[in-house]
Parts: C-alpha cells; sequence; structure tokens
C-alpha cells in the first residue's frame, strides 16, 4: 500500500500518466457542537419592510438629466409641491442639467423603528443622468409601496456613490428620518408565535425535531405546544399568562440548544461555478464509479490490474490511499481531499462531481448557483 503522505507527481508535469485516487470510506469521528434554535430559525413578524419613494438630487456638477427629460420631471413637482414652494421647483427645474430624477428605496429592520430613527436610503437614477457625485438628494416623503400608504419618512441629504463604476446610483447615509413607529408583531390574534426556519435547513425532519424540543423545554409534562405545520413552520402557543409580557418566553426558546444531528436537511452540495466554491453539508456518498476527465481518471474502484513494465498506463501511476483499511464506500470528502492533493483545478473539480451527480453515484441533492 502506498503511503497517503508521499508526494504526489503533478499530471501538469507529465500529462501523459494517468493518475488514479482510489478511494474508500473512512469513518472520522466527528465531535457534535450544539447550535441554538435562533441560529437555526427567524420569528414571523420579524421580517424588514421597504419605503419607497421618488426625488430630485439637484447641485449636479452638469451631469443631470438634461432639457429634453423635462418633461418627465413636470408631474414630480406636483407631487412635491405641497412640501415646497412650487417656484423653487420650477427654478430648479429650468436648470435641469443640474437635476436628476431618482427612484429611493429604503429598508426597515425586522427588529422595528421608532419615530425620530434614521435609515439609509438608495437612489438610483431613472432619466438620462450620467451622475450623481456631488449632487443632494431635496427633501421628499417616503411611504409604504402599496398604494394609499401613508408618509413613514422624510429623506433628504448628500448622495455618496458606492461604486465608481456605477455613478448613477448612491446612498444617503442615514438620510431618512421616520416620522411614526413601525413595530415587528410577533404574536398573531390567536395568540401564537411562528417559528420559519432558515431555508438552507427547511425540512420535515428538522420542524418536527425543533417542535419536540419546544415541547420538552416549555412543556415538558403538558400538552404540547409547539407542532410543525410544514418543513418550514413551527407554530408555537404562547400561554395566557405569557402574552404581556413574552420576552422570557420567546428567549428560553431562542436560546434553547439543539444537536445538530436533528437538523435534517439530508446530504447537499452547494456549487458556485463563477468563484469555484464547493460547500458540502452531511455525509455525501459515493458509489463504486470511474471518472476520466482530461487525462486524469478518479476511482473508486480499486485497480486490479498489476504494474508492469509491459503496461506503462498502470507503471506510471500517481496513486493515493485514504483508507489504509479499505472499507467499502467512498466520501465526497475523501475525494476532494484526493483533488487537494492531485491539484485539480476548480473547474475541472465542478465538472467532475456534476457527472458523477448525472450517473446517479453522488448521494446528495446538489445545488449550482
Amino acid at each position: 500500500m502506498a503511503n497517503p503522505a508521499r508526494q504526489l507527481k503533478s499530471p501538469s508535469v507529465r500529462p501523459a500518466w494517468v493518475c488514479f485516487a482510489v478511494l474508500y470510506f473512512l469513518a472520522a469521528s466527528q465531535v457534535a457542537v450544539a447550535v441554538q434554535v435562533q441560529d437555526l430559525v427567524r420569528l414571523k413578524g420579524s421580517e424588514s419592510s421597504k419605503l419607497v419613494g421618488m426625488g430630485l438630487v439637484v447641485g449636479l456638477a452638469g451631469t443631470g438629466d438634461g432639457g429634453k427629460f423635462l418633461p418627465a420631471m413636470r408631474p414630480l413637482a406636483a407631487v412635491i409641491q405641497q412640501l415646497i414652494d412650487p417656484g423653487v421647483v420650477s427654478a430648479e427645474l429650468k436648470n435641469a442639467k443640474n437635476v436628476a430624477l431618482v427612484a429611493l428605496t429604503a429598508t426597515l429592520p425586522g427588529s422595528g423603528v421608532r419615530e425620530g430613527d434614521r435609515v439609509d436610503v438608495h437612489v438610483s437614477a431613472i432619466g438620462p443622468a450620467s451622475s450623481l457625485a456631488g449632487g443632494r438628494l431635496f427633501v421628499i416623503p417616503m411611504t409604504g409601496p402599496l398604494p394609499g400608504s401613508p408618509v413613514y419618512m422624510f429623506a433628504e441629504g448628500p448622495v455618496t456613490i458606492e461604486d465608481s463604476d456605477t455613478p448613477t446610483v448612491g446612498v444617503v447615509e442615514d438620510g431618512g428620518q421616520l416620522t411614526r413607529d413601525v413595530m415587528a408583531q410577533y404574536i398573531d390574534s390567536s395568540g401564537r408565535i411562528t417559528l420559519v426556519i432558515d431555508g438552507a435547513n427547511a425540512s420535515w425532519p428538522t420542524a418536527n425535531n425543533l417542535a419536540n424540543l419546544v415541547n420538552g423545554v416549555i412543556a415538558p409534562e403538558g400538552p404540547n405546544i409547539a407542532k410543525a405545520v410544514d418543513p418550514k413552520n413551527i407554530m408555537i402557543e404562547v400561554p395566557d399568562y405569557e402574552r404581556t409580557d413574552p420576552a422570557a418566553f420567546i428567549s428560553q426558546i431562542l436560546q434553547s440548544y439543539v444537536d445538530p444531528s436533528q437538523i435534517g436537511t439530508g446530504a447537499r452540495v452547494v456549487i458556485n461555478e463563477r468563484t469555484g466554491t464547493i460547500i458540502v453539508s452531511g455525509e455525501v456518498q459515493i458509489s463504486p464509479v470511474i471518472i476520466s476527465h482530461k487525462g486524469l481518471t478518479i476511482t473508486t474502484i480499486t485497480p486490479s490490474t498489476p504494474a508492469t513494465a509491459a503496461n506503462p498506463l498502470v507503471e506510471e501511476v500517481s496513486f493515493v490511499s485514504i483508507d489504509p483499511e479499505q472499507r467499502a464506500d467512498a466520501r465526497l470528502m475523501d475525494l476532494l481531499a484526493a483533488f487537494n492533493q492531485l491539484k485539480v483545478q476548480a473547474e475541472d473539480r465542478i465538472a467532475i462531481l456534476k457527472e458523477i451527480h448525472r450517473s446517479g453515484k453522488l448521494h446528495a441533492q446538489m445545488i449550482i448557483e
């Protein structure tokens, strides 16, 4: 058996060589580190919300929309005439090269905001302006995205360009000031809270195990208060005596610990083809398979042909033994370790994994990003 720690000869040095990575299952002991429930879920009602608006960025150095875009600015002047003197707006619009019409968006945090709080406002030119650099957002109200929504915030301030390659998009840091409270509602009208499992962890086993955990922690001897309603949502009845002050009740649930083995998402392989990143979760198994790719042969089957002078294809083999005990199954982690030793390029690794999965020999869900 070849020494797994020996230095491998790079196939890039002698491309005629064929490298065999012989892979077997190696049972590695893993220490399970408990995670908190709050790292796997969010509370329904804690979603962020959006405010929108239309505004003018003024004070531009000749990079604004220009006279040909003036008709599109007139409706905006009518919208904001209740806030400022229409004559001022008309004066600004006469020098249209110094003005740009922009779309405004702001994100309110899921934890809620109070009157007077400030948030960033993102601005994007919607006309022919070439740059918003050096401009200032003129004071403008912002509302919810639905028609008839009330004014929640006023926005104004200098525009900062975050990406010099896109000077028509910027941000007004702390440019929006809330005029009313926007509070998160965690308990619904029926007195329940809902834990929403993160998409990457959502599954029936995970939902069921988390519901059982909550029942065991909160009501070990009473009726169950938590129920998994689907792979992503767990509904929990809040006791009457906890509803007026639910902080301790909710905190106890979110700070409870769960064994990672109870997160039943199954084995997954997530591949980002743009960055060449491969993320593996769970014990991803590979059935016996041989893959040949660009002069590199990877197999989970021990080559039976002995090396002889008459058989240079076998004689010139770089051999990696990942499991000296020769167990039956190969793991994807073993394959990736062999890739590292053989210095296989990222694009070739991804191509090989996709082919193994396509052949039905890689036993995991594969997600291509």
